[in-house]
């Protein structure tokens, strides 16, 4: 076996094949116990590397399992267990590590010999070992990050070793190339620049070489603010004077470290910065906003940064990219310089660039060399370096910032000890594992704070068109850089009005935002080119998404992964701020973001665009579909014709359907209509699948849109069936809108359909639900014969009968209370059987009023049948009928005389229907609620609102609710105005004698008593 750390995990089997290591986990496990050469790692140090600071639960257990996976994949005797953790058994040859570091030494021991042709070979050959950058996409993985600065910084010195060695043999024009490549990606090191300078020199270009020295001190001193050390000066005064010398045999390798800083000779220190240091960049002029940030980041750094204080104060700006992470920190230092008067140090860590993120190594010698001290006098050894850092702080009051940091990792060793420093780190992953720091995620501007950056951008323009620049800042979505980017366009465009880029921005908003070679875009793509390949796909996939938010279901779905891996890349996508989480376990993407995920995901096959899309539909569909009572399921699987589940394990991991579609809701609209372009047939699916949920919290509107929808799908399909069943569920929407005709036509409609293709159960229960519309309509005849029918037909519908139920309705109102009871029994038992509690929480609530009208049973037993249907109704989460229930409770409290809280139910339900726009119910409850202020006490309210009940029920033509509410407003007007109460009084008894109501029993007796009769 082999395995391979010098660029991604590799391991080779013994005839070469690759050994395969699925998931995320095992190449992490795998990567960790390697690094440690034959040496037990502790349990708690694997855990934190599989999982982060915070494992799961069952971390150990699930820690077993994973190294039971991997001994699977690589030899069971390869891993052993000792007493505190694993190891992992390395025979020699078998690490590239290993082989590396050995070659490395003896290419140093044949240069220290003599041997330069040996040693050179022998180096040459260790870097042939590298593939890439070391353990390339496992750097997030502590302690493997530290392991692949520390193996960065050994290559980079056993090239510059190699080349020393190779210039002193008389190698020049061949290294040139090498130099430059290796100078892009450690632009600081000055070892490598004076090694190109030596080489072009020697290649007879003298111009080339003092032209690289030059730009050697631009990129030190504009980066920086330092200048080049002594060594690469005295290169350059020696090719300026024609002194340097030709080749040389190379020197020895220094074995020992360099003396201890305070033993270093007097002329390697006299170069030490003598007076204050001042290396930040500059800070914007205009800065804008954050006040509220700032004065918290102020009042931490004066009660923390005060003399006495035994700790540091570290503060950690983190943000999504163009969120202003760098200029917000660096008004925060212009704001509190003065208290470190003795250096203001920077540095960028390159943590998202173009250029590999800077070593601590390498960052310390930037700072060091920034506070005055020579090259040659900064220790080669990482601790020792760490130690003079640390020891040189503490003799100042230093405010330091590290700009762009990569990693807690690539930071832990920059943070000053001692209590006299300030640092401030700013970075687009959250550094968590950074302790004793005060984090702080920078948020996107407010609409005002935007509004007023662009206008100190732009100038009074902004304000002159108000609206058009909201929607700039509104299209930019609040980022920093995108508004600074936008009002550069406009300030270099003084005859552009602001509508005009509201225009350009009109479309695709990221072209948009550039400014010579400055984007947006470009600041999103440094963020997505260094996530893990499985994070960068899901990221992608995430710019089909049709809606604002999602979830870990949604993306599992989407990208095809398992729930567990589909959390860890959520997490990885929220650690550096390309997703947002909004609440647990809910996310979304900027507008902007969200933008250049879609850019990603056009360049997609077509067919993984559409099998992506059809997983997240085929979810939400049985997720919805999952809200549904078992007693139901029965009808919902015939009508929907789906097959089963593409992904079951996700649908398994629904802990909550309820809870999820109540989020959802707000985006299936966005769900169908990607449905639409993908598989139309999802665009009427889901809708139903959704129903029953809708329909139970009184959601009409969400019904009506949808469906609406979701016919026309199904008529562009040509699916009679699926469109019978939309105007079935679509006419629910028109019914509790008191849109009867409409209710009734699509209702008739449906049946015509299902009778057409023979679907028997289906013409059952749409003729059920016509009867009910009758009913409602107040053509109780027509209710009853057409209940009847449905009643006679040989096969039922799926789950209770709907025209039983109705039949029981129909025989209450019309005063037939044994037949009533009679057909309600019947439903009762259907629904007690069926399991059906919302159905039986109707049944139960009918009995009681059927019985309490009849005599049969006292206010005592019919609250207690109204309160075992309120409790069913609660339980299952129908809010209808609890609205119902609440409704005859208040009634009943009436008529115990029992006002208060009477009235405090009427209000309750009153505040549940008003939102939902169900004009029967209305009319119903605020008639009824008339009556309890009336008796209370209160006439004029009683008034107001038996008037309000009238106008409704008129306005929808409810000639039943009109003639009740026409005798509840006469029972008010009685003393007050006899003539208008008595033209009332027989208005209603005229209605409910053609409707054949029992009411007009109740209105003769009314009429005797006052003597209008």
């Amino acid at each position: 076996m082999r395995i391979r750390l010098l660029g991604p995990l590799e391991v080779l089997a013994d005839d070469g094949t690759p050994a395969e290591l699925p998931g995320r986990h095992l190449p992490r496990l795998l990567a960790v116990l390697a690094w440690q050469l034959n040496r037990p790692v502790s349990v708690d140090t694997l855990q934190e590397a599989l999982w982060g600071a915070l494992p799961p639960p069952a971390a150990r257990s699930s820690l077993r399992v994973h190294v039971h996976h991997l001994r699977q994949a690589i030899g069971h005797s390869r891993i052993r267990l000792t007493g505190g953790g694993y190891a992992l058994r390395i025979e020699p040859g078998e690490l590239d590590v290993d082989e590396f570091r050995a070659l490395a030494a003896a290419g140093s021991r044949a240069l220290a010999a003599g041997r330069a042709a040996d040693g050179v070979a022998l180096l040459r050959s260790a870097v042939a070992l590298w593939r890439g950058t070391a353990l390339e996409g496992l750097r997030d993985v502590l302690p493997l990050d530290a392991a692949a600065d520390e193996l960065e910084e050994l290559r980079l010195e056993t090239v510059e070793q190699c080349v020393d060695a190779e210039l002193g043999l008389g190698s020049s024009g061949q290294l040139v190339a090498e130099l430059r490549a290796l100078i892009a990606r450690h632009p600081f090191r000055e070892r490598p620049r004076g090694q190109l300078m030596m080489a072009l020199h020697r290649s007879g270009r003298q111009a080339d070489a003092l032209a690289e020295y030059r730009r050697a001190g631009a990129v030190l001193r504009d980066e920086l603010g330092i200048e080049p050390g002594g060594a690469l000066q005295r290169l350059h005064e020696q090719i300026l004077t024609g002194t340097l010398p030709g080749p040389q045999p190379p020197e020895p390798p220094a074995t020992v470290a360099p003396p201890p800083p305070q033993q270093q000779p007097a002329t390697a220190l006299a170069s030490r910065a003598s007076g204050p240091v001042r290396c930040l960049p500059r800070t914007v002029a205009d800065f804008t906003g954050r006040e509220s940030t700032i004065r918290a980041l102020l009042k931490l750094i004066g009660e923390r940064g005060e003399p006495g204080e035994s700790a540091p104060v570290v503060v950690v700006v983190d943000g999504m990219a163009g969120s202003g992470k760098t200029t917000l920190a660096l008004h925060v230092a212009s704001l509190v310089g003065d208290r470190y008067p003795d250096a203001h140090l920077y540095v960028n860590l390159h943590g998202h660039s173009e250029q590999q993120p800077l070593a601590p190594g390498s960052a310390l010698m930037i700072l060091l060399r920034q506070l005055g001290i020579p090259a040659e006098a900064i220790p080669a050894d990482a601790v020792e370096r760490v130690g003079l850092w640390r020891s040189e702080v503490a003799k100042r009051r230093v405010l330091v910032m590290l700009d762009n940091a990569a990693s807690s990792a690539q930071v832990a060793d920059l943070l000053p000890a001692a209590a006299s420093a300030l640092t401030l780190v700013t970075g687009r992953r959250r550094l968590t594992r950074l302790e004793g720091v005060h984090l702080e995620s920078l948020p996107v501007l407010d609409a005002d704070e935007a509004l007023t950056l662009l206008a100190s951008i732009v100038g009074d323009r902004v304000y002159a068109e108000a609206q058009a620049a909201q929607d700039v800042v509104r299209r930019c979505g609040g980022l920093p850089l995108a508004v600074r980017l936008a009002g550069a366009r406009l300030a270099h465009r003084p005859r552009w009005r602001v509508a005009e880029l509201v225009r350009r921005l009109d479309g695709s908003v990221l072209p948009q935002l550039a400014a010579e070679d400055r984007t947006v875009a470009d600041a999103f793509v440094l963020s997505y080119r260094q996530l893990p390949q499985r994070a960068q796909w899901a990221f992608r996939l995430l710019g089909l998404h049709p809606a604002e938010t999602f979830d870990a279901l949604a993306v599992a779905a989407l990208a095809g992964l398992p729930l567990g891996q589909a959390e860890e890349v959520l997490d990885e996508l929220v650690d550096v701020h390309l997703v947002e989480e909004l609440d647990t376990g809910v996310f979304r993407l900027h507008d902007l973001i969200r933008e250049y995920a879609a850019m990603l995901v056009a360049d997609l096959p077509a067919a993984d665009r559409r099998a992506a899309l059809l997983g997240l539909l085929d979810q939400q569909m049985h997720a919805a579909a999952a809200t549904v009572e078992a007693a139901r399921r029965a009808l919902l699987v015939r009508d929907l014709r789906a097959p089963a589940p593409l992904r079951p394990d996700l649908l398994a991991a629904l802990a909550d359907p309820a809870a999820r579609l109540e989020r959802e809701r707000p985006h299936l609209m966005a769900l169908v209509r990607a449905a639409e372009a993908v598989e139309p047939a999802y665009a009427w699916r889901i809708p139903r699948a959704a129903w029953r949920y809708l329909w139970s919290r009184g959601y009409v509107d969400d019904i009506a849109s949808l469906h609406q929808r979701a016919l026309a799908a199904a008529e562009l399909l040509g699916d009679d069936s699926a469109a019978a069943t939309v105007l079935h569920y679509l006419a629910s929407a028109h019914y509790m809108r008191a849109e009867l005709d409409q209710a009734c036509e699509m209702m008739l409609r449906a049946v015509r359909l299902r009778e057409r293709l023979g679907e028997t159960a289906g013409v059952t229960s749409s003729l059920g639900n016509l009867a009910n519309i009758y009913g409602v309509m107040d053509r109780w005849p027509d209710s009853m014969r057409v209940a009847l029918a449905a009643e006679a037909r040989p096969v039922k519908s799926a789950g209770p009968s709907t025209a039983v139920y109705t039949l029981a309705q129909a025989s209450f109102r019309l005063g037939r209370y044994p037949d009533a009871l009679r057909y309600q029994r019947r439903a009762l038992m259907a629904a007690a059987e069926a399991g059906d509690e919302a159905r039986v929480g109707n049944c139960l609530l009918m009995l009681a009023l059927i019985k309490h009208a009849a005599g049969l049973a006292g206010t005592g037993r019919t609250r207690r049948l109204l309160t075992a249907s309120l409790r069913l109704f609660q339980r299952v989460h129908d809010r209808a009928g609890e609205i119902e229930a609440r409704h005859e409770l208040a009634n009943l409290l009436r008529t115990q005389h029992r006002y208060a809280e009477a009235l405090a139910e009427h209000r309750w339900v009153l505040d549940a229907i008003v939102p939902i726009r169900h004009p029967w119910w209305e009319a119903r409850f605020r008639t009824d609620f008339a009556d309890t202020l009336r008796l209370a006490g209160r006439a004029g309210e009683a008034r107001a609102m038996a008037e309000h009940a009238l106008r409704i029920a008129r306005g929808r033509r409810l000639s039943y609710l009109t003639a009740r509410a026409q005798a509840g407003l006469a029972e008010c007007l009685l003393t007050t105005d006899p003539a208008e109460s008595r033209r009332l009084w027989e208005e209603a008894r005229d209605t409910f004698a053609r409707l054949g109501a029992i009411e007009v029993v109740d209105v003769d007796k009314r009429l005797a008593a006052t003597g209008q009769l």
